[in-house]
């Protein structure tokens, strides 16, 4: 038999592609200078809205001299930056909906009214007592945009390889405002006569007048931001910096059925928010942790500045290597908890002299702290990176908005117990080393995922 020369249509191919290759149109991606001017303003409103929440706890011993709060009043006033946080579904639909200047416009609104309200100098006590409650709870407002919209901007402004260190710029620099509230307090407002490191003697009006200026300040600066951000403050760039910013994200109500219905984002989510919430919770009450140790206002301020700074420098060099070295967010994790949780042992074992018989000397009273800072606060930005990769195409701000939502329950629910539970503060070091061992048993568990990733590095190409 001879060969046949084939026809036209036996030359068809068999499978034809839905469009032509000719159609095909490439993403359009850049990426802008501006980017930098977006990220600083929003870090740093994040270090103010830290800075006013911790504004209490490393100067306890004044404030109850001078406004005769109770060690009650001081974990109350930890805990309305928790409390805060309860309305965050309100402003995760404004975020989602309207933009990130919207929802940034009206908690910097809230930072103004709450720092202005705190600094009205009342000389009745009582109503001035309720004044700085409600500051603290309206800059408690502005923590869901503030803790969860740094993963939004990320995506939104920046270019793949850069996505991880912005996230970790926005996400910490909060943490520093806490950090810098342990330094700025201690030496603007002096201790009162008689307590732990005191030398010289001061009069209440003296002290009075110290925190005055230091809320007066605060007052100032926030206003200066919000002026800022409501001239200028855009929500996206004109163009998108990568494939996955331009992608199309699933609803409001689907993002929130997803997320709940997803068992390994929850459990990521657990070992994320019970560490953290715990930590949080912890340092802002590490003066009160640290008295009965016989540690002075001064040093325990020194003590909380460096395990959150440690955490946040810490934690942005491990951002910029995880975009170096992407796919190996878990790793890290693991790495990070199994050092939080020799350190958070560390830390407690000391403190029970009573019990265990091992030194608690300032040496390392400073050096397991400032570990705990470490390993716990720089893996924020490296826990919301795996977030967004585990669910996309969630959106980011939901997302973060979930999980820093449980993170501030776990801190409300451990100083709600400490109001009840404040004569004796060693059970707060168990709850930081049992949840740490919690998060690290979670991660070894957990199968990751890098859906974003993927969409970048293989679509685009």
């Amino acid at each position: 038999m001879g060969a046949v020369e084939s026809t036209e249509g036996e030359r068809e191919p068999l499978l034809v592609p839905s469009q032509p290759a000719t159609n095909t149109q490439p993403v359009l991606s850049r990426v802008y200078g501006r980017r930098w001017f977006v990220l600083t303003m929003f870090s740093l409103l994040g270090f103010m809205q830290g800075l006013v929440w911790n504004t209490w706890g490393p100067i306890q011993i004044s404030a109850k001299h001078v406004f005769e709060f109770s060690s009650t009043d001081i974990a109350v006033l930890v805990m309305w930056g928790p409390v805060g946080y309860l309305p965050w579904l309100l402003f995760m639909w404004l975020m989602d909906k309207k933009g990130l200047r919207a929802s940034l416009l009206l908690s910097a609104f809230f930072m103004v009214l709450g720092a202005a309200l705190r600094s009205v100098p009342l000389k009745d006590l009582y109503y001035r007592r309720w004044m700085i409650h409600g500051g603290q709870l309206l800059n408690g407002l502005a923590g869901p945009t503030i803790m969860s919209a740094g993963p939004l901007l990320s995506t939104t402004w920046f270019a793949p390889d850069q996505r991880a260190t912005a996230t970790a710029i926005a996400s910490l620099i909060g943490y520093l405002g806490s950090a810098c509230a342990f330094l700025i307090g201690p030496l603007a407002v002096p201790a009162p006569n008689g307590t732990v490191g005191s030398t010289v003697y001061w009069n209440q009006n003296h002290i009075g007048d110290r925190i005055q200026f230091v809320l007066y300040a605060e007052v100032g600066m926030i206003a200066a931001l919000f002026v800022a951000v409501l001239f200028y403050f855009p929500s996206r760039p004109p163009i998108p910096p990568s494939v996955a910013a331009a992608s199309q994200r699933l609803s409001y109500r689907s993002s929130i059925c997803r997320l709940l219905s997803n068992m390994r984002f929850l459990m990521i989510a657990l070992a994320y928010s019970v560490p953290t919430g715990v930590v949080a919770g912890w340092a802002g009450v590490l003066d009160m942790i640290l008295t009965p140790a016989k540690v002075s206002q001064v040093d325990a301020g020194w003590i909380g500045f460096w395990s959150i700074v440690g955490g946040c420098v810490f934690g942005v060099a491990m951002a910029r290597f995880a975009d170096y070295i992407r796919g190996m967010l878990k790793l890290i994790l693991v790495l990070m908890f199994a050092g939080a949780s020799l350190a958070a042992t560390w830390f407690t074992l000391p403190c029970l002299t009573r019990l265990t018989h091992l030194p608690s000397t300032k040496a390392t009273l400073y050096t397991s702290c400032i570990l705990v800072g470490i390993f716990i606060n720089s893996s924020v930005p490296i826990f919301l990176e795996l977030f967004i990769e585990t669910v996309y195409p969630v959106p980011e701000g939901i997302t973060c908005g979930v999980v820093t939502f449980l993170s501030n329950l776990f801190t409300g629910l451990l100083l709600f117990c400490l109001t009840f539970y404040i004569t004796e503060l060693s059970w707060l070091n168990w709850c930081l080393t049992s949840s740490c061992i919690f998060s690290l048993l979670l991660l070894l568990f957990f199968r990751e995922s890098y859906d974003r990733l993927y969409l970048d590095v293989f679509v685009s190409v």
